[in-house]
């Protein structure tokens, strides 16, 4: 019985030293593989005599049972011991800060959008809108831009092939549709994207207009100048503003002028940059938009916004508004 006590003692011995599932293997073998300590004492039982044959043999299974119990639980602690460093590693720390969402905010274009929407309600302008995808009437006809009129061609823009259909080259359309579905005192602005194969520092192929048009009793242009003013010292929050108003031509509107503003460049020299067309109502108009030209008047302006946006925020390059850079939308959140 000595040696197969001594056989359990050094097989605890050596599980006990194995560290990892493959040296717990090879120590397995040394006991209780083919040619293991144990499976030895077993092939000797034939040698015994039939008395001592059945309590060696009892001992030696005792042995081996207790071999394979050893075996198993030092295979556990070392699974148990894997998995609680693989768990260690992999673990969170819950005490660390959370990484935090940045905030987002309104695009440098929306938010001058809503400051000037909110500018002109205070003056009693309502706001209006329509498709950016117009039919020819709306968007040059009724505007007396007839089909060889020369300011066509001043705005070459996007059509729908095979149709009449266009991408509305100005926000004007709006002013004709509400014109036809609303009596006067008429007090609008029409907000919203245009299109007009433009690009390069100042003009985009995409852009923003904010259009206006006031109809009603003895409308003139002293009314429209006042208006544009109190508009402009507002919304640049000066009352130093620099604008001023040069003759021109538009179809819509007799007489038109063209509204420029002072702006200051990189090299500190005082430049004008024309933001807006304006002018009184065309008599034609005001028939195309059924309102009588004989009783009313009214004067109308189209302003780019995104121009209005450069000069309040002291952007020299339009086309930074639509890069989609976030360094450069970031400033304005």
């Amino acid at each position: 019985m000595e040696p197969i006590d001594k056989i359990v003692a050094d097989a605890a011995g050596a599980f006990d030293a194995a560290a990892t599932v493959p040296d717990l293997e090879q120590s397995k073998s040394r006991f209780l593989g083919k040619s293991g300590a144990l499976t030895e004492l077993l092939k000797g039982l034939g040698k015994l005599s039939a008395e001592e044959r059945p309590k060696a043999g009892a001992a030696i299974n005792e042995a081996k049972t207790r071999v394979e119990a050893l075996l198993q639980a030092r295979r556990e602690a070392i699974l148990a011991a894997e998995l609680d460093a693989r768990l260690a590693a992999e673990s969170i720390d819950v005490t660390l800060p959370g990484r935090r969402q940045s905030s987002g905010g309104l695009h440098p274009i929306s938010r001058a959008q809503e400051t000037i929407e909110r500018l002109f309600a205070s003056m009693g302008f309502s706001v209006a809108d329509g498709p950016e995808i117009e039919n020819d009437f709306y968007n040059f006809t009724a505007l007396r831009m007839f089909p060889d009129h020369p300011s066509r061609s001043m705005q070459d823009t996007f059509y729908v092939a095979d149709s009449d259909k266009v991408l509305r080259t100005q926000t004007s359309p709006v002013q004709i549709r509400y014109m036809q579905s609303h009596e006067p005192p008429i007090r609008i602005i029409c907000p919203g994207r245009v299109y007009r194969c433009d690009h390069d520092a100042t003009h985009s192929p995409m852009f923003h207009q904010i259009e206006g048009l006031w109809v009603d009793e003895g409308i003139s242009l002293a009314d429209l100048k006042g208006t544009i003013m109190q508009f402009c010292r507002a919304f640049f929050e000066r009352d130093d503003i620099g604008i001023r108003f040069r003759p021109s031509y538009f179809p819509f509107v007799e007489p038109g002028v063209e509204i420029d503003m002072a702006w200051e460049r990189k090299d500190g020299r005082t430049t004008y940059l024309e933001v807006a067309g304006a002018g009184v109502v065309h008599p034609d108009v005001l028939r195309n938009g059924g309102i009588d030209p004989e009783k009313y008047s009214g004067f109308a302006f189209g302003m780019g916004l995104d121009r209005l946006a450069m000069i309040k925020y002291g952007v020299n390059d339009l086309r930074l508004f639509f890069d989609n850079d976030l360094k450069f939308l970031r400033q304005f959140r």
